[in-house]
Protein backbone atom coordinates (compact mmCIF):
# COMPACT_ATOMS: atom_id res chain seq x y z
CA UNK A 1 0.00 0.00 0.00
CA UNK A 2 1.05 3.59 -0.56
CA UNK A 3 2.08 5.88 2.31
CA UNK A 4 -0.78 8.01 3.56
CA UNK A 5 0.17 11.47 4.73
CA UNK A 6 -3.23 12.97 4.05
CA UNK A 7 -5.11 15.22 6.42
CA UNK A 8 -7.42 13.56 8.91
CA UNK A 9 -11.00 13.68 7.70
CA UNK A 10 -14.20 13.31 9.72
CA UNK A 11 -15.84 9.90 9.59
CA UNK A 12 -19.10 11.49 8.48
CA UNK A 13 -18.10 13.34 5.33
CA UNK A 14 -21.53 14.97 5.08
CA UNK A 15 -20.35 17.38 7.79
CA UNK A 16 -18.10 18.92 5.16
CA UNK A 17 -21.11 19.84 3.04
CA UNK A 18 -24.00 20.26 5.49
CA UNK A 19 -26.29 21.81 2.87
CA UNK A 20 -26.30 18.58 0.81
CA UNK A 21 -29.20 16.23 1.46
CA UNK A 22 -28.72 12.46 1.02
CA UNK A 23 -29.58 11.44 -2.53
CA UNK A 24 -30.56 7.96 -3.69
CA UNK A 25 -28.89 7.49 -7.06
CA UNK A 26 -30.23 4.44 -8.92
CA UNK A 27 -29.31 5.42 -12.47
CA UNK A 28 -27.25 3.31 -14.93
CA UNK A 29 -24.37 5.68 -14.22
CA UNK A 30 -22.98 7.55 -12.49
CA UNK A 31 -23.22 5.51 -9.31
CA UNK A 32 -22.91 6.49 -5.63
CA UNK A 33 -19.25 7.09 -4.80
CA UNK A 34 -17.62 4.51 -2.55
CA UNK A 35 -16.75 6.07 0.86
CA UNK A 36 -13.10 5.04 0.47
CA UNK A 37 -12.98 6.91 -2.83
CA UNK A 38 -14.44 10.05 -1.26
CA UNK A 39 -11.81 10.05 1.47
CA UNK A 40 -9.01 9.46 -1.02
CA UNK A 41 -10.23 12.25 -3.29
CA UNK A 42 -10.08 14.79 -0.44
CA UNK A 43 -6.40 14.21 0.32
CA UNK A 44 -3.95 17.09 -0.32
CA UNK A 45 -2.87 17.65 -3.91
CA UNK A 46 0.37 16.22 -5.25
CA UNK A 47 2.05 16.95 -8.56
CA UNK A 48 1.37 14.59 -11.46
CA UNK A 49 5.14 13.88 -11.69
CA UNK A 50 5.50 13.13 -7.97
CA UNK A 51 7.10 9.80 -7.07
CA UNK A 52 4.10 8.92 -4.88
CA UNK A 53 1.78 9.44 -7.85
CA UNK A 54 3.96 7.22 -10.03
CA UNK A 55 3.84 4.54 -7.31
CA UNK A 56 0.06 4.93 -7.15
CA UNK A 57 -0.18 4.57 -10.93
CA UNK A 58 1.80 1.33 -10.87
CA UNK A 59 -0.63 -0.11 -8.33
CA UNK A 60 -3.57 1.00 -10.46
CA UNK A 61 -2.06 -0.66 -13.53
CA UNK A 62 -1.57 -3.95 -11.69
CA UNK A 63 -5.10 -3.85 -10.26
CA UNK A 64 -6.55 -3.11 -13.70
CA UNK A 65 -4.82 -6.21 -15.09
CA UNK A 66 -6.56 -8.21 -12.37
CA UNK A 67 -9.95 -6.61 -13.01
CA UNK A 68 -9.77 -7.10 -16.77
CA UNK A 69 -8.09 -10.52 -16.60
CA UNK A 70 -5.30 -9.49 -18.95
CA UNK A 71 -1.91 -11.01 -19.66
CA UNK A 72 0.79 -9.85 -17.20
CA UNK A 73 2.43 -7.67 -19.86
CA UNK A 74 -0.73 -5.94 -21.10
CA UNK A 75 -0.65 -2.15 -21.04
CA UNK A 76 -3.21 -0.61 -18.70
CA UNK A 77 -3.82 3.05 -17.91
CA UNK A 78 -6.38 5.68 -16.99
CA UNK A 79 -7.45 8.17 -19.64
CA UNK A 80 -8.45 11.59 -18.34
CA UNK A 81 -12.04 11.50 -19.58
CA UNK A 82 -15.20 9.40 -19.31
CA UNK A 83 -15.95 6.05 -20.93
CA UNK A 84 -16.67 7.71 -24.27
CA UNK A 85 -13.03 8.83 -24.38
CA UNK A 86 -12.06 5.21 -23.82
CA UNK A 87 -14.23 4.29 -26.79
CA UNK A 88 -12.74 6.99 -29.00
CA UNK A 89 -9.15 6.20 -28.01
CA UNK A 90 -9.52 2.64 -29.29
CA UNK A 91 -10.52 3.79 -32.75
CA UNK A 92 -8.02 6.66 -32.80
CA UNK A 93 -5.09 4.37 -32.02
CA UNK A 94 -6.05 1.14 -33.76
CA UNK A 95 -7.94 2.22 -36.89
CA UNK A 96 -6.47 3.81 -40.00
CA UNK A 97 -8.34 5.34 -42.94
CA UNK A 98 -9.74 2.61 -45.15
CA UNK A 99 -9.68 -0.13 -42.50
CA UNK A 100 -12.65 -2.48 -42.46
CA UNK A 101 -14.29 -2.38 -39.02
CA UNK A 102 -17.19 -4.62 -38.07
CA UNK A 103 -19.36 -3.03 -35.38
CA UNK A 104 -22.03 -4.92 -33.44
CA UNK A 105 -24.88 -2.47 -32.86
CA UNK A 106 -28.01 -3.35 -30.89
CA UNK A 107 -28.43 -0.11 -28.97
CA UNK A 108 -27.26 3.47 -28.57
CA UNK A 109 -23.68 2.70 -27.60
CA UNK A 110 -23.07 0.22 -30.40
CA UNK A 111 -24.28 2.93 -32.77
CA UNK A 112 -21.89 5.40 -31.11
CA UNK A 113 -19.04 2.97 -31.82
CA UNK A 114 -19.98 2.90 -35.48
CA UNK A 115 -20.06 6.70 -35.69
CA UNK A 116 -16.66 7.05 -34.03
CA UNK A 117 -15.03 4.41 -36.23
CA UNK A 118 -16.36 6.19 -39.31
CA UNK A 119 -14.97 9.53 -38.12
CA UNK A 120 -11.52 7.95 -38.00
CA UNK A 121 -11.84 6.83 -41.60
CA UNK A 122 -13.00 3.25 -41.16
CA UNK A 123 -15.21 1.50 -43.65
CA UNK A 124 -17.86 0.36 -41.19
CA UNK A 125 -19.84 -2.84 -41.50
CA UNK A 126 -22.76 -3.35 -39.13
CA UNK A 127 -24.15 -6.46 -37.49
CA UNK A 128 -27.40 -5.50 -35.79
CA UNK A 129 -30.08 -7.01 -33.62
CA UNK A 130 -33.51 -5.71 -32.60
CA UNK A 131 -33.65 -3.61 -29.43
CA UNK A 132 -33.86 -5.88 -26.40
CA UNK A 133 -32.05 -8.74 -28.14
CA UNK A 134 -28.38 -9.78 -28.13
CA UNK A 135 -26.09 -9.87 -31.14
CA UNK A 136 -26.08 -13.25 -32.92
CA UNK A 137 -22.45 -14.44 -32.90
CA UNK A 138 -23.01 -16.36 -36.14
CA UNK A 139 -23.93 -13.09 -37.85
CA UNK A 140 -20.53 -11.80 -36.77
CA UNK A 141 -18.85 -14.91 -38.22
CA UNK A 142 -20.55 -14.32 -41.55
CA UNK A 143 -19.04 -10.84 -41.95
CA UNK A 144 -15.46 -11.34 -40.73
CA UNK A 145 -13.74 -11.65 -44.10
CA UNK A 146 -11.17 -8.88 -44.59
CA UNK A 147 -11.96 -7.12 -41.31
CA UNK A 148 -9.18 -5.42 -39.30
CA UNK A 149 -11.27 -4.87 -36.16
CA UNK A 150 -14.47 -6.11 -34.52
CA UNK A 151 -16.10 -3.82 -31.95
CA UNK A 152 -18.87 -4.86 -29.56
CA UNK A 153 -20.56 -3.50 -26.45
CA UNK A 154 -20.51 -6.13 -23.72
CA UNK A 155 -23.41 -4.68 -21.74
CA UNK A 156 -25.64 -2.39 -23.81
CA UNK A 157 -26.62 0.24 -21.24
CA UNK A 158 -29.43 1.67 -23.34
CA UNK A 159 -31.45 -1.57 -23.38
CA UNK A 160 -30.10 -3.79 -20.58
CA UNK A 161 -28.80 -6.44 -22.99
CA UNK A 162 -25.73 -8.61 -22.35
CA UNK A 163 -23.98 -9.47 -25.61
CA UNK A 164 -22.17 -12.84 -25.95
CA UNK A 165 -18.60 -11.51 -25.95
CA UNK A 166 -16.93 -14.89 -25.20
CA UNK A 167 -18.65 -16.49 -28.20
CA UNK A 168 -17.91 -13.53 -30.47
CA UNK A 169 -14.28 -13.49 -29.29
CA UNK A 170 -13.85 -17.19 -30.09
CA UNK A 171 -14.94 -16.53 -33.68
CA UNK A 172 -12.78 -13.44 -34.08
CA UNK A 173 -9.66 -15.09 -32.66
CA UNK A 174 -8.73 -16.96 -35.84
CA UNK A 175 -9.51 -14.10 -38.21
CA UNK A 176 -6.56 -11.84 -37.51
CA UNK A 177 -8.87 -8.98 -36.54
CA UNK A 178 -8.49 -7.04 -33.30
CA UNK A 179 -11.37 -7.23 -30.83
CA UNK A 180 -12.48 -4.06 -29.05
CA UNK A 181 -14.96 -4.44 -26.17
CA UNK A 182 -16.96 -1.74 -24.42
CA UNK A 183 -16.99 -3.00 -20.82
CA UNK A 184 -18.57 0.12 -19.34
CA UNK A 185 -21.37 -1.69 -17.48
CA UNK A 186 -19.57 -4.98 -16.86
CA UNK A 187 -15.90 -4.60 -15.87
CA UNK A 188 -15.54 -4.43 -12.12
CA UNK A 189 -18.92 -6.05 -11.42
CA UNK A 190 -18.96 -8.99 -13.82
CA UNK A 191 -16.12 -11.42 -14.43
CA UNK A 192 -14.05 -10.30 -17.41
CA UNK A 193 -11.36 -12.50 -18.98
CA UNK A 194 -9.55 -10.39 -21.58
CA UNK A 195 -6.62 -12.78 -22.08
CA UNK A 196 -8.66 -15.99 -22.07
CA UNK A 197 -11.32 -14.58 -24.39
CA UNK A 198 -8.90 -12.80 -26.72
CA UNK A 199 -9.92 -9.19 -26.13
CA UNK A 200 -7.37 -6.74 -27.52
CA UNK A 201 -8.76 -3.44 -26.27
CA UNK A 202 -11.22 -2.89 -23.43
CA UNK A 203 -12.42 0.19 -21.62
CA UNK A 204 -14.89 1.28 -18.95
CA UNK A 205 -15.77 4.41 -16.98
CA UNK A 206 -14.69 5.05 -13.39
CA UNK A 207 -18.22 6.13 -12.41
CA UNK A 208 -19.90 2.85 -13.36
CA UNK A 209 -19.24 -0.51 -11.70
CA UNK A 210 -16.41 0.76 -9.49
CA UNK A 211 -18.31 3.69 -7.92
CA UNK A 212 -15.49 6.19 -8.36
CA UNK A 213 -16.03 9.81 -9.45
CA UNK A 214 -16.58 10.43 -13.18
CA UNK A 215 -13.65 11.63 -15.24
CA UNK A 216 -11.46 8.57 -15.84
CA UNK A 217 -11.59 5.83 -18.46
CA UNK A 218 -9.62 2.70 -17.44
CA UNK A 219 -8.27 0.90 -20.52
CA UNK A 220 -6.48 -2.37 -21.19
CA UNK A 221 -4.43 -2.93 -24.37
CA UNK A 222 -3.09 -6.31 -25.45
CA UNK A 223 0.45 -6.74 -26.79
CA UNK A 224 -1.07 -7.60 -30.17
CA UNK A 225 -3.02 -4.34 -30.22
CA UNK A 226 0.04 -2.34 -29.19
CA UNK A 227 2.00 -3.97 -32.02
CA UNK A 228 -0.77 -2.98 -34.45
CA UNK A 229 -0.55 0.59 -33.16
CA UNK A 230 3.25 0.64 -33.52
CA UNK A 231 2.98 -0.55 -37.15
CA UNK A 232 0.56 2.24 -38.20
CA UNK A 233 1.15 3.67 -41.67
CA UNK A 234 -0.17 7.08 -40.57
CA UNK A 235 0.16 8.93 -37.24
CA UNK A 236 -2.66 8.76 -34.74
CA UNK A 237 -4.67 11.96 -35.40
CA UNK A 238 -5.41 12.23 -31.65
CA UNK A 239 -2.39 13.54 -29.76
CA UNK A 240 -4.13 13.35 -26.37
CA UNK A 241 -5.02 9.65 -26.54
CA UNK A 242 -1.93 8.46 -28.42
CA UNK A 243 -0.75 5.16 -26.94
CA UNK A 244 2.89 6.13 -27.39
CA UNK A 245 2.45 9.28 -25.33
CA UNK A 246 0.43 7.44 -22.71
CA UNK A 247 3.13 4.77 -22.43
CA UNK A 248 5.74 7.50 -21.98
CA UNK A 249 3.90 8.67 -18.88
CA UNK A 250 2.54 5.42 -17.44
CA UNK A 251 5.53 3.18 -18.13
CA UNK A 252 8.54 5.48 -18.46
CA UNK A 253 7.33 8.25 -16.09
CA UNK A 254 7.92 10.99 -18.64
CA UNK A 255 5.69 14.04 -18.92
CA UNK A 256 2.77 13.81 -21.34
CA UNK A 257 -0.08 15.83 -19.84
CA UNK A 258 -1.32 16.77 -16.38
CA UNK A 259 -3.39 13.88 -15.09
CA UNK A 260 -6.22 14.51 -12.56
CA UNK A 261 -4.21 13.33 -9.57
CA UNK A 262 -6.97 13.24 -6.96
CA UNK A 263 -9.22 11.31 -9.31
CA UNK A 264 -6.41 8.74 -9.53
CA UNK A 265 -6.33 8.45 -5.74
CA UNK A 266 -10.12 8.08 -5.58
CA UNK A 267 -10.15 5.51 -8.36
CA UNK A 268 -7.37 3.51 -6.71
CA UNK A 269 -9.36 3.31 -3.47
CA UNK A 270 -12.57 2.26 -5.24
CA UNK A 271 -10.84 -0.37 -7.36
CA UNK A 272 -9.07 -1.85 -4.34
CA UNK A 273 -12.41 -2.02 -2.49
CA UNK A 274 -13.89 -3.95 -5.41
CA UNK A 275 -11.01 -6.40 -5.55
CA UNK A 276 -11.16 -6.95 -1.78
CA UNK A 277 -14.83 -7.83 -2.07
CA UNK A 278 -14.03 -10.14 -4.97
CA UNK A 279 -15.43 -10.01 -8.49
CA UNK A 280 -17.33 -13.27 -8.05
CA UNK A 281 -18.99 -11.96 -4.89
CA UNK A 282 -19.91 -8.73 -6.67
CA UNK A 283 -21.41 -10.65 -9.59
CA UNK A 284 -23.52 -12.71 -7.16
CA UNK A 285 -24.60 -9.60 -5.26
CA UNK A 286 -25.88 -7.84 -8.35
CA UNK A 287 -27.86 -10.88 -9.52
CA UNK A 288 -29.52 -11.31 -6.15
CA UNK A 289 -30.45 -7.65 -6.02
CA UNK A 290 -31.95 -7.79 -9.50
CA UNK A 291 -34.08 -10.83 -8.65
CA UNK A 292 -35.32 -9.27 -5.42
CA UNK A 293 -36.27 -5.99 -7.12
CA UNK A 294 -38.14 -7.86 -9.83
CA UNK A 295 -39.99 -9.92 -7.20
CA UNK A 296 -41.08 -6.66 -5.58
CA UNK A 297 -42.21 -4.91 -8.77
CA UNK A 298 -43.61 -7.65 -11.01
CA UNK A 299 -47.00 -7.85 -9.20
CA UNK A 300 -47.49 -4.17 -10.17
CA UNK A 301 -47.21 -5.07 -13.86
CA UNK A 302 -43.49 -4.44 -14.42
CA UNK A 303 -41.91 -7.06 -16.69
CA UNK A 304 -38.48 -7.83 -18.10
CA UNK A 305 -37.73 -5.85 -21.26
CA UNK A 306 -35.15 -8.45 -22.35
CA UNK A 307 -37.09 -11.67 -22.73
CA UNK A 308 -34.31 -14.27 -22.74
CA UNK A 309 -32.70 -14.60 -19.27
CA UNK A 310 -29.19 -15.28 -20.58
CA UNK A 311 -29.32 -12.01 -22.54
CA UNK A 312 -30.20 -9.82 -19.54
CA UNK A 313 -27.48 -7.46 -18.34
CA UNK A 314 -27.34 -7.92 -14.54
CA UNK A 315 -25.99 -4.41 -13.84
CA UNK A 316 -28.78 -2.54 -15.64
CA UNK A 317 -32.22 -3.91 -14.80
CA UNK A 318 -34.40 -2.94 -17.79
CA UNK A 319 -38.07 -3.22 -16.87
CA UNK A 320 -41.02 -2.66 -19.19
CA UNK A 321 -43.47 -0.30 -17.50
CA UNK A 322 -47.05 -1.31 -16.61
CA UNK A 323 -49.78 -0.20 -18.98
CA UNK A 324 -50.86 3.44 -18.46
CA UNK A 325 -47.95 4.05 -16.08
CA UNK A 326 -46.96 7.74 -15.83
CA UNK A 327 -43.24 7.40 -16.55
CA UNK A 328 -42.09 11.04 -16.53
CA UNK A 329 -44.52 12.06 -13.79
CA UNK A 330 -43.46 9.28 -11.45
CA UNK A 331 -39.76 9.89 -12.00
CA UNK A 332 -40.32 13.61 -11.27
CA UNK A 333 -42.13 12.81 -8.04
CA UNK A 334 -39.36 10.43 -7.03
CA UNK A 335 -36.78 13.10 -7.79
CA UNK A 336 -38.69 15.49 -5.53
CA UNK A 337 -37.88 12.97 -2.79
CA UNK A 338 -34.18 12.91 -3.77
CA UNK A 339 -34.46 9.57 -5.61
CA UNK A 340 -33.19 9.32 -9.19
CA UNK A 341 -34.15 6.55 -11.61
CA UNK A 342 -33.70 6.57 -15.37
CA UNK A 343 -36.20 5.94 -18.13
CA UNK A 344 -35.64 4.64 -21.64
CA UNK A 345 -33.25 6.14 -24.17
CA UNK A 346 -34.39 7.03 -27.68
CA UNK A 347 -36.90 4.43 -28.95
CA UNK A 348 -37.46 3.03 -25.45
CA UNK A 349 -38.35 6.39 -23.85
CA UNK A 350 -41.64 6.03 -21.97
CA UNK A 351 -41.46 2.26 -22.42
CA UNK A 352 -38.91 1.11 -19.82
CA UNK A 353 -37.08 2.02 -16.65
CA UNK A 354 -33.37 1.27 -16.40
CA UNK A 355 -32.42 0.65 -12.77
CA UNK A 356 -28.70 0.81 -12.04
CA UNK A 357 -27.17 -2.13 -10.18
CA UNK A 358 -23.52 -1.20 -10.36
CA UNK A 359 -21.10 -0.75 -7.50
CA UNK A 360 -22.59 0.90 -4.44
CA UNK A 361 -26.02 1.17 -6.06
CA UNK A 362 -26.40 -2.63 -5.89
CA UNK A 363 -27.11 -2.57 -2.14
CA UNK A 364 -30.39 -3.27 -0.33
CA UNK A 365 -30.69 0.05 1.51
CA UNK A 366 -31.06 2.45 -1.44
CA UNK A 367 -33.62 0.14 -3.02
CA UNK A 368 -35.56 -0.09 0.26
CA UNK A 369 -35.87 3.71 0.15
CA UNK A 370 -36.93 3.66 -3.51
CA UNK A 371 -39.48 0.88 -3.07
CA UNK A 372 -40.89 2.48 0.06
CA UNK A 373 -41.38 5.74 -1.88
CA UNK A 374 -43.16 3.81 -4.64
CA UNK A 375 -45.49 2.26 -2.05
CA UNK A 376 -46.42 5.73 -0.88
CA UNK A 377 -46.75 7.33 -4.31
CA UNK A 378 -48.75 4.46 -5.82
CA UNK A 379 -50.80 3.75 -2.72
CA UNK A 380 -49.69 0.10 -2.91
CA UNK A 381 -48.62 -1.88 0.13
CA UNK A 382 -46.40 -4.94 0.18
CA UNK A 383 -43.72 -3.81 -2.27
CA UNK A 384 -40.96 -3.55 0.33
CA UNK A 385 -42.17 -6.73 2.02
CA UNK A 386 -41.79 -8.71 -1.21
CA UNK A 387 -38.29 -7.29 -1.66
CA UNK A 388 -37.26 -8.32 1.86
CA UNK A 389 -38.76 -11.80 1.50
CA UNK A 390 -36.89 -12.39 -1.76
CA UNK A 391 -33.60 -11.25 -0.24
CA UNK A 392 -34.08 -13.46 2.82
CA UNK A 393 -34.95 -16.46 0.67
CA UNK A 394 -31.77 -16.03 -1.39
CA UNK A 395 -29.65 -15.58 1.72
CA UNK A 396 -31.18 -18.71 3.21
CA UNK A 397 -30.45 -20.66 0.04
CA UNK A 398 -26.86 -19.45 0.11
CA UNK A 399 -26.52 -20.57 3.75
CA UNK A 400 -27.84 -24.04 2.88
CA UNK A 401 -25.28 -24.37 0.11
CA UNK A 402 -22.51 -23.32 2.50
CA UNK A 403 -23.53 -26.03 4.99
CA UNK A 404 -23.49 -28.69 2.28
Amino acid sequence: MLPNDSIRLPDDLTTLLPEHQPHVLLTPGPTPIHPDATRAFLRPMLGHMDREVFALNREIQADLRTMYGTAPEAFTALLAGTGSLGMEAGFANLVEPGDEVLVCANGSFGRRMAEMAARYGARVRLVTAPLGEAIDSQEVAAHLDGVQMVAVVHGETSTGVLNPVPEIAALVRGSGALLTVDAVTTAGMELFHAEAWGVDYAYTGAQKCLSAPPGLAPVAVSERAFARFSARRTPNPSWYTDLGGLRDYWTDNNYHHTVPVNLHFAFHAALQAALREGLESRALRVRQMGEAIFAALSPLGFSYYVRRPEQRLPTVLALRLPENFDDAGMRTRLRDRNISVTGGLGPTAGLIWRLGLMGEAARPEPYRIFLSALEDLLGERGIVGRFEEALQAMQGHRSELAVR
